[in-house]
């Protein structure tokens, strides 16, 4: 076990990982927004570049290869090992309205 292990990624990174989709077994590199890692397991949520999608838009000024939208709704869990790289990690602004948007969601 890795009791006291620092966490590897934190809140606000925007990974590229090996995700598997909800609906399929098919599994792709996709980016996704750290939320919190503990005993090596990665909470995050999933980042679509469909504009259509509902969540928090995330541009090229923000760090994004193109204009994108953090899934707020598809929230998951995956292994520290499914993480091939950290892209960037997201302002301080944008992570309030990341909390900011889960919290309403929770409460």
């Amino acid at each position: 076990m890795k009791f006291g292990k620092m966490p590897i990624h934190n809140f606000g990174e925007v990974i590229l990982a090996s995700i598997q989709f909800a609906d399929t077994f098919e599994i792709k590199k996709r980016p996704a927004l750290v939320l919190f890692e503990e005993l090596g397991n990665v909470i995050i949520a999933g980042i679509t570049s469909n504009l259509e999608m509902k969540g928090i838009r995330l541009s090229k000024k923000d760090g994004a290869v193109k204009e994108s939208v953090i899934k707020i709704n598809y929230i998951f869990t995956i292994s520290e090992k499914m993480i091939e790289r950290t892209l960037f990690s997201i302002s301080k602004e944008k992570k309030e309205t990341v909390k900011s948007e889960l919290i309403k969601r929770l409460v």
